[in-house]
């Protein structure tokens, strides 16, 4: 619309608004003819909805009437002289008088005027500053000129590798060269490693406090996996959500060092279980329990060998890894799974003669072979075999994984 009509409305009763447009319409019908037909303008679009705003003040109403207008000037100051003609609405008396006609096109301009002086004082404020500029490249240049080869691997490092007593290891060498270019120069970067972690980082990580500052990224996950798998890291820094290290700036790169997390609390977040660790933590706590001594010459039981069914020797290969320990029936039927590390505590609790052989992800012992005799269990299937066998029961056999597959 071109023009707005703004006209202040009195009417001495209680009047509503579809009383007031009935009589706007009503009493300007046919008045200039059919040119000046509201009915008709509205379907040819050239005004637009009446706009009717009232109050009551006791037993008379007051308001605003608003008509938007696509006619030319001339036609709109016709049609708002027209409206002042509306004398009546309902049983009342009324007054319409027009108080301005506002030219929207004039309105629509101020507002472009001022929202193109915002933009150009925005534009003025963003424009580079050359001194910001040459800064930013001599840091760049400072940095590079830092960045050392580091151990027989000779990844790209800062020079305080080794004067710091914590290390932050990063992916590349940009990630290197941007953070020494905000002062953090005790960094080390594994150089895109994302299999096998360099054996130099695998050491200064048993070392020093190691801090993994990877990108926030689904590479940047990758490759902390695999440094929380095998290297020794304390504590996990990540970048912003899709942004990498080597883009931070100095205030982001703080931000994030400063959240850092215990890389326990990231394992667990990951899902990671270490098996070998969990293998040997196992192991230990196996072999260290106190066994009675037996005499130095008496030799310790041998593998004893007896027909196993093909699916079992099947299942050995599926169990490999898991920590898992599968009990079976007299028919190698499955009775049960249980973890290897609470196998004999189970096999306390289970009814003798119920379970006739055991397959397990772990270590026959001389104490899982005391259980399983006690228990007249009379196969045991493990990885392999203790270090401190000593006697076997006589109804038991035993053998490991690579005695059958």
């Amino acid at each position: 619309m071109k023009y707005l009509i703004k006209a202040r409305l009195e009417v001495d009763g209680r009047v509503e608004r579809h009383d007031v447009i009935g009589a706007i319409f009503g009493q300007t019908e046919g008045l200039l003819g059919s040119g000046f037909n509201l009915e008709e303008l509205q379907d040819k679009d050239k005004i637009g909805r009446v706009h009717v705003e009232l109050k009551y003040h006791g037993t008379k109403t007051s308001g605003i009437v608003q008509v938007p207008s696509n006619l030319d000037r001339v036609e709109t100051a016709i049609l708002a002289a027209m409206l002042e003609t509306v004398d009546k609405i309902g049983p009342y008396k009324a007054r319409i008088m027009v108080e301005e006609i506002k030219d929207l096109r004039v309105e629509r301009i101020k507002k472009i005027i001022e929202r193109s002086r915002e933009l150009l004082r925005n534009l003025k404020e963003k424009e580079p500053d050359i001194k910001e500029i040459v800064r930013e490249v001599l840091q760049e240049v400072d940095a590079k000129q830092k960045v050392v080869s580091y151990g027989p691997d000779k990844l790209p490092a800062g020079p305080d590798v080794d004067k710091s007593d914590s290390v932050i290891i990063v992916e590349g060498r940009a990630d290197v060269i941007n953070l020494l270019r905000y002062g953090y120069t005790n960094v080390i970067a594994i150089e895109g490693a994302r299999e096998k972690i360099p054996a130099t980082v695998i050491e200064l990580s048993k070392k020093k406090k190691a801090i993994a500052f990877v990108d926030g990224d689904r590479g940047g996950e990758l490759v902390l996996r695999t440094l929380l798998e095998q290297a020794n890291i304390d504590y996990v820094a990540r970048a912003p959500p899709n942004q990498e290290v080597e883009n931070l700036t100095g205030k982001e790169i703080a931000q994030a060092l400063s959240e850092m997390i215990p890389a326990n609390e990231v394992k667990k977040e990951l899902g990671l279980v270490e098996e070998k660790k969990e293998k040997e933590k196992e192991e230990k706590k196996v072999e260290e329990e106190k066994e009675e001594k037996q005499p130095e010459e008496k030799p310790a039981p041998t593998v004893t060998t007896v027909a196993v069914p093909k699916k079992i020797i099947d299942t050995i290969k599926d169990l490999k890894g898991t920590l898992e320990a599968i009990l079976f029936d007299k028919e190698w039927n499955e009775l049960e799974r249980v973890k290897v590390k609470d196998l004999y505590e189970r096999l306390q609790n289970v009814e003798e003669g119920k379970v006739h052989a055991i397959v397990f992800d772990g270590i026959i012992t001389q104490r899982i072979l005391d259980i399983a005799g006690k228990k007249n269990i009379n196969i045991l299937i493990g990885a392999r075999l203790g270090s401190k066998l000593k006697t076997r029961p006589e109804n038991v056999h035993f053998m490991t994984f690579n005695d059958l597959t």
